[in-house]
Formats: C-alpha cells, sequence, structure tokens
C-alpha cells in the first residue's frame, strides 16, 4: 500500500462516509474510479468494517439481513463477499457462526453483473456506510470458550423434522400439509423431551445460549408476537429489537432448533391461510385491504399463542419438572444478563373484524401438536 493510493481511500471516505448526500456520495466515487490502484486498500478497509462489527457484537447473518433491509441485492451480495474474505483473519467461533458462513459460501454461486468503476465504487461506498454506523448488539457467544467446544452435530431427529416441514411448505393440498406439519411438531417435542431427560442424567456442561430470528415487515409486531409464543412453549425467551429487525431467542440449543423450525412451519402456514381467506375475500365482492391482512396476522398470533401456551401447561409430567425448572431459571437468568430492561409486545391496529375472526379460525386449525405426556 503506497501513500497515495491510502490518500484516495481516506479523501473518499470523508467525502462521502460521513454525509447523506448524493453529491457528497458522488464525489467519493469519483476519487475511487479515478484510481484503481486504491482497490486494495478499499477492500482492506471493507474487511476492517466487518471485523468492527463482530466487536459490536454482529454476526453474518445479522449483517446480510440489515443490508438486504436498507440497500439492494447487489450490496447485499458485496457484503457476503466481505465477510467470506475477512474470515481467515477471524478468530474461532461456534457452530452457529460457521453454518453462517457456510451458508453465504453457498450463495457464492449468484453473483451480480459486472458494472463500470463509478458504479462499484457507490455501491462499495453505500455498503460501508450502513458498516460504519452499525449499532452494538448484545453478544451472542464468547469467542474463546464457545469455540473451543465441539461443533453439535445435527440429530437424525432433527433432519426429520426439516424434511417433515419443507414437504408441508411445498405441499398444494391444505390437508397433507397438515398432517406432515403435526408430524414435525410431534418430533420437535419429543426432541426437546429427550434433550431434557439427558440432562436429568448427566447434566451437560453447556449453558443457554441465544440466536437472532429475523422479523421483517409487514406485520412485524405480529409476527414478533408469534416468535415470542412459540420460544415460551419450548422453554425460550424471545426480546423483539424492533428498529433492527429481528428478535434475540434464548434457550439450550435443542430448544432454539425447535423454535426456529416450528416459527418458520407457522409463518408459511399463516401465509398460505392468508391467501386463501383474501380469495374468499374477493370472491365475495370484497377488496383486499391492508386492514383486513393486519387483523388477520394479529388475530393468528394471539390464538397461536393461546394454544401453545394451553398444550404446555397440560403436558408435562411431575418428574421432568425439577429439570425444567432447573432449565428455566438458568434461562430467564441468562435473558435478564443479555438484556436488563425489557416491555412486553403487545398488539395493536386491530381494526378488520373480519381479517381477526378468519385469523383465528386460521390458528385453530394450524397443525402445532401437542407436546407427547412423558412416561
Amino acid at each position: 500500500m503506497t501513500s497515495t493510493t491510502s490518500s484516495t481511500v481516506e479523501r473518499a471516505f470523508r467525502a462521502a462516509l460521513y454525509a447523506e448526500t448524493d453529491t457528497a456520495l458522488d464525489t467519493g466515487a469519483s476519487l475511487l474510479a479515478a484510481d484503481p490502484a486504491a482497490d486494495a486498500e478499499l477492500a482492506r478497509r471493507g474487511r476492517e468494517f466487518v471485523a468492527a462489527a463482530w466487536r459490536r457484537g454482529w454476526q453474518p447473518a445479522d449483517v446480510v439481513r440489515i443490508v438486504r433491509r436498507e440497500l439492494d441485492d447487489v450490496h447485499v451480495h458485496l457484503a457476503s463477499a466481505l465477510i467470506r474474505a475477512q474470515a481467515p483473519d477471524d478468530r474461532r467461533r461456534g457452530p452457529r457462526w460457521r453454518a453462517q458462513l457456510d451458508e453465504l459460501a453457498e450463495q457464492a454461486a449468484d453473483t451480480p453483473p459486472r458494472t463500470d468503476r463509478f458504479t462499484h465504487a457507490t455501491t462499495v461506498l453505500e455498503l460501508y456506510r450502513v458498516l460504519l454506523r452499525l449499532p452494538t448488539l448484545e453478544p451472542l457467544e464468547e469467542h474463546e470458550s464457545t469455540a473451543t467446544r465441539q461443533p453439535r452435530p445435527e440429530s437424525r431427529m432433527l433432519t426429520r423434522i426439516r424434511a417433515l416441514l419443507a414437504k408441508a411448505e411445498a405441499t398444494g393440498f391444505p390437508e397433507e400439509a397438515e398432517a406432515l406439519t403435526a408430524k414435525a411438531q410431534e418430533l420437535s417435542a419429543r426432541h426437546s423431551i429427550d434433550e431434557a431427560l439427558l440432562a436429568a442424567q448427566a447434566p451437560s456442561p453447556d449453558a443457554p445460549g441465544a440466536c437472532r430470528i429475523g422479523v421483517e415487515a409487514p406485520y412485524e409486531q405480529a409476527k414478533a408476537v408469534l416468535l415470542d409464543a412459540v420460544a415460551t412453549a419450548n422453554h425460550c425467551r424471545a426480546v423483539w429489537n424492533e428498529p433492527l429487525g429481528f428478535s434475540t431467542v434464548v434457550g439450550f440449543e435443542a430448544d432454539l432448533e425447535a423454535v426456529e423450525l416450528l416459527h418458520t412451519s407457522l409463518l408459511v402456514q399463516a401465509m398460505h391461510a392468508m391467501t386463501k381467506a383474501e380469495a374468499a375475500q374477493r370472491a365475495g365482492g370484497r377488496k383486499r385491504t391492508k386492514t383486513f391482512r393486519q387483523s388477520f396476522f394479529a388475530a393468528y398470533a394471539h390464538r397461536i399463542g393461546t394454544r401453545l401456551a394451553a398444550a404446555a401447561e397440560t403436558q408435562v409430567t411431575d418428574d421432568l419438572l425439577p429439570v425444567l425448572a432447573s432449565r428455566e431459571v438458568a434461562v430467564t437468568a441468562h435473558t435478564d444478563r443479555m438484556f436488563p430492561q425489557t416491555t412486553t409486545t403487545r398488539l395493536r391496529g386491530v381494526t378488520d373484524e373480519a381479517g381477526w375472526t378468519q385469523g383465528a379460525e386460521a390458528a385453530d386449525r394450524a397443525q402445532v401438536g401437542a407436546r407427547p405426556r412423558l412416561p
């Protein structure tokens, strides 16, 4: 790196990264486009921005999610490339982190079209603006302690659950989708119970962990309520970050996996049911409205929460209560350390009676499965 190339990058950054105007962005991009020798330094600085995001508590999937939310596909591709390029310089991470990197690697084949130097420089600066301004998040994993553990292999049970949910989402027949989802939830519940029984027989050294799950518009409030209900039913806690579009779910690893699977499945069922309800509304002469969809999803989330809570109260026998209570205390303590101040998410803006009614009916039809009673 020469002082000339460093100076080009610094001047471009001073012009573009700390100002919001298109004129400032054009000035910075022009400087970079005119100096090809600055490309390597520009990429190096990008890797530094990524490393700084990790120090502020972000993970690869979080960065990609926020870039997709704020910018365009070309920025997402660039962010993914920077993350992959920075990975060899990073300290070892846990299995969830590595899984996120693997997913980015699988998507790398889909490359954006080539552009001229000015357009590319503009894209880079727009991305760096976002990376530079990322706020600090609650860290999800420790670097040294969790990284030295052996990765947790995915069980055959989880492989079966994923396969069942994939079939449920792909089929065009509602009855088949409900049956497949019911079976998946039954296996999910058994998987969680088996983990708890193993913990009772041979206590695991593992402490609760956490993961972030995207909660995106539209209907993000109802989706956050739905995720909270699923997390609670699976012995986890969910904390919604509305401005950044995700919830942090805290719990033991097997339960976190169950939450991710069931939440995704219920979202798919909700969208299918809402599409069908809207078609019936149009056939009856009523136009599709935003208030109908909002009320539908809110009712769906509320009723699913009620069903899951009722199931959780009736499906556990006395022999498992001590270990479940111990795990719940650990999860609650971990959540309180991460989030000393939290508030309850309440549904607002429900004004369409037909949407609410049909959303509640769809939730009653949704397959959540009851946790099998323990022997």
